[in-house]
């Protein structure tokens, strides 16, 4: 990210350009975006096909600043820590200290990042509690002891064996025992800093910095309990990720550093599959200019007058897409035993043979805990016209 003052003051503003571009790449194949967190140049992204979405709880946004004696934020950690089908999953997107005389000082950068990423509220784990752990970035581990010409030759053979034995984040996770249970992929791929810019060529400057591995992706997955001697192995609910990709991309010479790419199947049976709100789409009809809705709820669902639901176009980028809503409490029609009905102005809503998707949105949660199926707004239900006029909800 561009971290100066200018670019940091518009994207505060307004949406920052990366948000953008992968809302339009991304909303016409359903996936909308979930979270987001920024630290001057560190941005991280959550996007989730909106399927998903009843079944996603973002619990927190954090940002660890670990420069200038942990006040400065152009070094550091951002997380993003969310609920998953019922699992903890922390997603941390990091830049620790450069320089190959300072991986001691990166080590506890990378402690520091992980002892603050622990969370007040006493229903939420100790993140190393968490089922899964994502943890990227601009790691700034170097290849020791080899020069830059041994180096050089090694990648231009594809010799790269010999470099992981010196790659410091590997020397690292042979001795200390936390670092040991973060996995990652093989290293099949050149070296990804540092190169010229707009070119692929490794760093001919009069610094000559020698390549390495500096862009890592990296996962943990929870402990399980150990079994006494002679007890049976307890059935863990079933969590498991298979890394299918880990590759760079050479094409790419915007920077210094080559982006870095990772593809996981991630194989779960859900702690929890139902939805607290279920919107009932075949209950959905239209009274003059109100689109009635039912939807009904779990008695364990604690609702607030600040939920509100809202219509959307399929193809939505972001929850604050919508097309209209309403406060539940405001537009209730009736109530029964876990059954609700309430309408939806939409007068303003010109003709169209678009889907449509309705959103129940908590805000004691704050996320979408229910969604309807796509459907199409019969052509005479648009008779009224008149803006809203009420203050719009805002995530």
């Amino acid at each position: 990210m561009n971290c100066g003052i200018m670019s940091l003051l518009s994207d505060t503003a307004f949406e920052d350009p990366w948000s953008s571009f992968f809302m339009d790449v991304l909303s016409p194949l359903s996936f909308v975006k979930v979270s987001s967190v920024r630290m001057q140049g560190l941005l991280l992204l959550i996007f989730a096909k909106y399927q998903h979405l009843p079944f996603i709880q973002i619990l927190s946004t954090k940002s660890t600043p670990t420069g200038l004696f942990g006040y400065w934020g152009n070094k550091g950690g951002i997380n993003i820590f969310l609920k998953f089908y019922g699992y903890y999953v922390s997603i941390i997107n990091c830049h620790l200290p450069p320089h190959m005389a300072n991986n001691d000082q990166r080590l506890e950068h990378f402690d520091r990042i992980l002892e603050m990423q622990n969370f007040e509220a006493q229903d939420i784990p100790n993140i190393l509690d968490h089922d899964l752990i994502l943890w990227f970035g601009d790691m700034n581990f170097r290849i020791e002891d080899f020069g830059l010409h041994f180096v050089r030759e090694s990648i231009k053979n594809q010799c790269y064996s010999d470099l992981w034995e010196k790659d410091q984040l590997s020397i690292a996770k042979r001795h200390d025992p936390l670092l040991r249970e973060f996995q990652e992929g093989p290293l099949l791929f050149p070296p990804t800093y540092k190169f010229d810019k707009n070119s692929n060529n490794y760093d001919t400057s009069e610094k000559k910095r020698k390549p390495a591995w500096t862009d890592r992706i990296l996962w943990r997955l929870k402990r399980q309990p150990q079994a006494a001697v002679h007890t049976p192995t307890p059935s863990a609910p079933h969590f498991t990720l298979f890394p299918r990709s880990y590759v760079s991309h050479m094409l790419y010479s915007i920077s210094d550093h080559k982006p870095v790419t990772s593809t996981f199947d991630l194989e779960l049976k859900p702690l929890v599959s139902a939805p607290l709100i279920t919107l009932l789409p075949e209950s959905l009809c239209t009274e003059e200019s109100d689109l009635l809705i039912s939807y009904s709820l779990t008695a364990d669902f604690l609702s607030s007058p600040w939920d509100w639901i809202g219509l959307y176009k399929v193809g939505l980028r972001h929850i604050n897409d919508y097309v209209s809503y309403v406060w539940v409490r405001d537009n209730q029609v009736s109530f029964s035993d876990g059954l609700n009905q309430v309408y939806i102005d939409i007068s303003d809503i010109p003709e169209t043979e678009d889907q449509f998707l309705l959103f129940y949105y908590s805000n004691n949660l704050h996320s979408v805990v229910g969604i309807s199926k796509p459907f199409k707004i019969q052509p005479h239900s648009f008779l009224a016209e008149g803006p809203l006029d009420e203050a719009q909800p805002q995530i």
